[in-house]
């Protein structure tokens, strides 16, 4: 692997996708990350928070007034990790 762990930024506790979000940091989706929900892997998670243990994913093709995903809230076990 070229990256070194030295390199990459801490995983935030909360993180977003939308880059509108206060919980958006750029600089972590410059490497390639992963998240673990229920010990399962999961590449549709649009925002996460490990502390509290919630992931929100998209409710299908579904999209509100805006034109972005409508997204549901999954409660379980979140981990999230570099690849």
């Amino acid at each position: 692997m070229s990256d070194t762990a030295a390199s990459r930024p801490e995983l935030p506790d909360h993180l977003s996708v939308d880059p509108r979000s206060p919980h958006h940091v750029a600089a972590v989706f410059e490497h390639d990350i992963g998240i673990r929900f229920n010990g399962k892997e999961r590449n549709d998670v649009e925002e996460y928070c490990v502390s509290e243990g919630w992931i929100k994913v998209p409710a299908g093709k579904t999209l509100d007034r805006k034109g972005r995903p409508l997204c549901i809230k999954l409660k379980g076990v979140v981990e999230a990790f570099y690849r």
